[in-house]
């Protein structure tokens, strides 16, 4: 081992068995906790990342893809009710070559695809069925991809072609609707179903296709269309403007406007002629036809045949109070005059109003002065009101009641005291969990500042003053060699007395070196938390 590293665990080990019963168990505590984190850290980041595999899978299919991720050994997960399933991201694609390459999950027959199966002895009968749900496959899978729409089916029916053209009848389409979980089709989304059903087939119009949602609500009738759409946007359009010119005169809030749109939902076809003449237009043709004959009558047996061919004597009658003499004239004028003629052929759609009937309230305690007469007719003007079409427009001065404006008054305060007391409440929790904080860092200052003092435990030993060790063992009695006279020297100077001080350092000093040759360990640990405490030695 490294002698730094040897020395890096020395320390340790020596800070550790200085530690308290309080300072280990929090040691172990967050020693726990790190590796605990640790543990959920490295757990979350191996875990692998799944993504789809297949979306919006049968039954059938979605227990053909499990069966043959389980031959692969490959983990998946299902989601949606079993028809999505989900495989690890670096599996996806290898999963997705190996399901198509066993065929899954099967293509449904629908389509167009239907007719790569009729065969050359398919009977007309057949082909005509076959074409249909073609097409009406098709229509159904396009439907599907709109935003909004689960499940979409189509039903045709295409009448028989026939020579006469006066019974030739148009085709129409039944659509029905299952749409996505929480989601409302707009009026906008089945105008676009009903023109794409009917712009697929010849023949058909907009007014020849019915839509049905999963509720078994008609948005589309056939005959009238989208009824709905036209009889809600009217109704928008005129209560915004009434709305509008109320807001500007008494102010927001002041007044209510309520619109009823009666729309006819009955298309017709209307065929009118009109004939127009001009005097001075010359006539076309023109034929004149006259006879004249005057005659001066005779004797003989002239006269008329009368009736069953007898003829009449000649002297009778007028003949004879002519005296015989007769006369005849006859005149024909024929005239052919040019006469102006317009055919005029007009198709009555569905949504047209027949009428309507406007009601307005205004708050008492704005109304003041106001002029109702002149209210009256600027609310006309703004929503179109014709009397003759038997629209009813009623301009009433009502009070209006505070208990909704209460309510939502008294909401909207107890919503700020929630707010306050939500903020109060985050603000104390942060005061709380500052002040844990502080305490912690504070504690964690105080062991650091206390570790060093408890690293060695140092037991008193007298050094002179204050500072007390434990009692020295006493020395091993060395004995004195024998001594030997020698010649009397001449007398030494006495030297200075070094005095108390240096006594008591040499004193002091010796007592150090035999503790040190006596307890190496003691001593060093003795050393080591002077040096810590920087005190003087």
């Amino acid at each position: 081992m490294p002698p730094f590293i040897a020395a890096f665990a020395r320390r340790l080990a020596a800070a550790v068995r200085g530690f308290t019963v309080g300072q280990r168990t929090v040691a172990i505590i967050g020693l726990a906790v790190l590796a605990l984190g640790g543990f959920a850290l490295t757990s979350w980041l191996s875990k692998p990342s799944y993504a789809p595999l297949f979306t919006g899978l049968q039954g059938a299919d979605a227990s053909a893809v499990v069966a043959q991720l389980g031959k692969d050994n490959v983990p998946y997960q299902l989601a949606d009710g079993g028809a999505t399933v989900l495989v690890p991201q670096e599996k996806v694609y290898d999963e997705r070559l190996k399901a198509a390459s066993a065929g899954l999950p099967s293509a449904p027959s629908t389509g167009y695809s239907l007719l790569d199966k009729m065969g050359v002895t398919s009977s007309q009968f057949q082909q005509d069925t076959t074409y249909k749900r073609a097409i009406e496959g098709e229509l159904a899978a396009t439907i599907e991809h709109l935003d909004g729409v689960k499940s979409a089916s189509v039903q045709l029916a295409i009448p028989q072609k026939t020579v006469f053209t006066s019974q030739q009848t148009d085709p129409t389409a039944s659509v029905f609707i299952a749409a996505q979980p929480g989601t409302t089709l707009s009026s906008d989304k089945v105008d676009a179903i009903v023109h794409l059903t009917s712009a697929s087939m010849p023949g058909m119009k907009a007014t020849d296709v019915s839509v049905v949602d999963s509720q078994g609500n008609v948005l589309s009738a056939v005959g009238t269309g989208n009824t709905a759409k036209t009889a809600s946007d009217y109704q928008a359009r005129t209560q915004s403007a009434v709305q509008a010119v109320l807001d500007r005169i008494l102010g927001p809030g002041n007044a209510t406007v309520a619109v009823i749109p009666d729309v006819d939902q009955q298309s017709a076809q209307q065929k009118s002629e009109t004939f127009t003449t001009n005097k001075d237009t010359a006539p076309l043709s023109q034929s004149t036809k006259t006879e004249k004959y005057t005659g001066t009558g005779g004797a003989g047996a002239s006269g008329v045949l009368g009736p069953d061919n007898i003829a009449v004597p000649s002297g009778a009658g007028t003949a004879a109070a002519n005296g015989g003499n007769g006369s005849y004239d006859s005149t024909t004028d024929t005239k052919d005059n040019a006469v102006d003629k317009v055919t005029e052929d007009r198709t009555i759609p569905s949504g047209a109003l027949k009428r309507q009937s406007v009601s307005v309230a205004i708050n008492q305690s704005v109304a003041g002065s106001l002029n109702l007469r002149n209210l009256d007719s600027l609310l006309s003007a703004a929503a179109g009101i014709d009397a003759k079409r038997g629209d009813v427009l009623s301009v009433q001065v009502v009070p209006f009641s505070t208990a909704a404006a209460d309510q939502a008054k008294a909401a909207l305060d107890q919503a700020q005291a929630d707010e306050a007391a939500k903020a109060q409440a985050a603000m104390w929790q942060n005061i709380t969990w500052a002040g844990i904080a502080l305490l912690g860092l504070l504690l964690i200052g105080v062991l650091l500042w206390l570790r060093p003092r408890r690293a060695a435990v140092r037991e008193p030993i007298g050094l002179g003053g204050d500072i007390l060790f434990d009692e020295l063992p006493e020395p091993a009695a060395i004995e004195e060699p024998a001594t030997v006279a020698l010649p009397v020297a001449p007398p030494v100077p006495a030297l200075p007395d070094p005095g108390a001080e240096a006594l008591d350092a040499e004193r002091r000093r010796a007592q150090v070196d035999r503790l040190g040759a006596t307890e190496p360990k003691k001593t060093a640990e003795i050393l080591r938390g002077l040096m810590d405490q920087e005190e003087p030695v």
